[in-house]
């Protein structure tokens, strides 16, 4: 979901186990903030604000991006004890460009959870937004607690130990030997965030993250929050006006999720199924086979072999059985395996700018199967697939995983235990093939859990904030499903709901009409309900020379299989 900056298609992750852990002399699991098997509480509504210190932000030229400030501030750990231990959040800014007009600072989050804010403003800030709300606004972009330069939450003594450890496990649980090396690993990993993250973890929730932002807001010396939210940038939003409904100035909620769903609060369904991930990747993926068919041999390679929905499930089902060795072009072969075609596929349903080189990904691997007609034109046009993957952006540097589990394990309820999860993601597998295993251990690794954040916060949902907000959804969105959209604008009293005629996760980088209705609304507080607007480019159709308007969402938002 949202979603983070893009970096690789991952295995399993694991931890070391709780004995192994506790002989190598690693600390306890802290217990000042935590409660074993608490459920969480839900917090008090009416509070104006946060009352805690308000820091002094040191802003300073960042070191490795050009134009943008960086500063760090302290908060409180637990808000329950303002005054007590504090934790470190990393935030960055970039100044609005016409400073006699500011109206103020826009915080922004582009998902996850675990997306690091800093990194991704970093890389997408400039372009991200329409003008007038680059002249308008201060765009802040900041670290969650527990992830990237905010005190992330770890699971291995350090990097390399976890990368070691990941490699040596599957890239996506299929046979039964698989799915128990997969349930003891899950087991290992719940262990180890908590024996080595264990304070970190149990202050970890969405409205923890919701009261730093408070914090900020204050910091910065805004009266009321002008916010920007991505996927599940959408809880932490929906989380904060229901916190500190007066504070609310301007929300735009893009990529919506359904807070009841996300909770889980009296669900007696894992939170893949709430989330219904797999069911719309698969509605999706249905949508690039037939823009393909329809784009023909010239746009998207693959329908030059046949029925792209045809050609794609006998890739499929070639690769269950065992990899395919695809010719590298410098006379070798990549072993191309069932998981990385399916997670390759998943994640390119993110941004359809990478369809093209998703088409390009499968004919290459049907030829080298022989599945398909064989037509010579098929044959090693474009870039090998290597290059591919790294094109889409699937083969890069694996992020920390504990800043991935920590707000999701806190917020969530997982009404399953972990040895049950083999037969629910094989019935979710049946139910909506490939995708179904892909995302239904998304939440697994919570679930031996048993620190829990006492102020988490579960509901209630029904808003009281009296500004208007603006909802968000794209008609055919892989993570967060379109239809989450209606019962997420229904939490609120004024909810303005443009729909996107599109494809792929939010509107980020895709939409100037979206982009324009954002900006009226975040500067002017106007936004009209049941808008509609257009993708700029659609699936397969050549991509106009605006290099500083590509298609943002093949820059942040990516998931591993495991997670959201």
């Amino acid at each position: 979901m949202t979603p983070h900056r893009l970096r690789s298609f991952t295995t399993t992750v694991t931890a070391l186990a709780a004995g192994a852990l506790l002989a190598a002399g690693l600390p306890a699991p802290a217990t000042a903030t935590a409660t074993a098997g608490a459920a969480p509480a839900a917090a008090p509504t009416d509070t104006t604000q946060v009352d805690a210190p308000v820091p002094k932000i040191d802003w300073q030229p960042c070191d490795d991006a050009a134009g943008f400030d960086c500063a760090e501030v302290e908060v409180p750990s637990d808000y329950d004890r303002p005054h007590g231990r504090t934790t470190t959040i990393a935030l960055t800014r970039l100044p609005a460009t016409d400073t006699e007009n500011r109206i103020g600072s826009a915080l922004v989050n582009f998902g996850g959870p675990g997306g690091p804010g800093v990194e991704n403003l970093h890389a997408v800030g400039e372009v991200m937004a329409d003008p007038e709300v680059r002249a308008r606004f201060d765009l802040i972009g900041f670290d969650p607690r527990g992830v990237g330069g905010s005190d992330p939450v770890t699971c291995f003594r350090d990097a390399e130990e976890e990368q070691e450890f990941l490699a040596r496990l599957p890239e996506m649980p299929i046979t039964r030997a698989e799915e128990r090396r997969t349930v003891a690993g899950f087991a290992r990993i719940a262990t180890g965030c908590q024996v080595v993250s264990g304070e970190r973890l149990a202050t970890a929730s969405t409205a923890n993250v919701a009261r730093d932002m408070d914090v900020l807001r204050q910091a910065l010396g805004d009266e009321q929050l002008t916010y920007i939210g991505y996927s599940y940038g959408t809880i932490l939003g929906a989380t904060y006006s229901a916190l500190f409904p007066e504070r609310v100035r301007a929300l735009v909620l893009d990529g919506t999720i359904d807070p009841v769903a996300w909770s889980g609060k009296g669900s007696d369904d894992p939170i893949a199924t709430r989330l219904g991930q797999a069911e719309a990747t698969t509605e999706t993926f249905a949508e690039f086979n037939r823009l393909c068919a329809e784009a023909g041999p010239g746009a998207c390679p693959l329908a030059a072999l046949g029925d792209p929905a045809t050609i794609t499930e006998e890739v499929f089902t070639t690769l269950r059985e065992g990899p395919v060795e695809v010719p590298a072009g410098d006379g070798t072969t990549i072993p191309v395996t069932y998981g990385q075609m399916v997670s390759t596929s998943f994640q390119a349903m993110y941004g359809t700018s990478a369809w093209p080189q998703l088409s390009l990904a499968f004919t290459q691997v049907a030829v080298a199967a022989g599945i398909g007609e064989q037509p010579p034109s098929a044959r090693m046009h474009g870039p090998s697939l290597d290059d591919l993957l790294r094109e889409i952006g699937i083969v890069e540097e694996y992020p920390s995983l504990g800043s991935s589990l920590a707000a999701q394990c806190m917020d969530t309820a997982e009404p399953l235990s972990l040895w049950q999860y083999p037969a629910y993601v094989d019935d979710l597998d049946e139910a909506h093939p490939h995708f179904g295993r892909l995302r239904g251990w998304t939440g697994a690794v919570c679930a031996p859990m048993v620190l829990r954040d006492e102020d988490a916060y579960t509901g209630p949902w029904e808003q009281t904030t009296q500004a208007p907000v603006m909802v968000i959804g794209t008609r055919h969105d892989p993570a967060t499903p379109y239809h989450f959209t209606a019962p997420y604008a229904a939490h609120y009293d004024d909810a303005r709901v443009m729909t996107v005629e599109g494809w792929g996760h939010t509107t980020l980088g895709a939409s100037t009409c979206a982009d324009a209705a954002i900006a009226r609304y975040l500067v002017d507080g106007e936004a009209d309900d049941g808008a509609t607007c257009e993708q700029d480019v659609e699936p397969f159709a050549p991509v106009p020379q605006r290099s500083d308007r590509a298609d943002l969402r093949t820059e942040v938002g990516r998931s591993a299989w495991w997670g959201l």
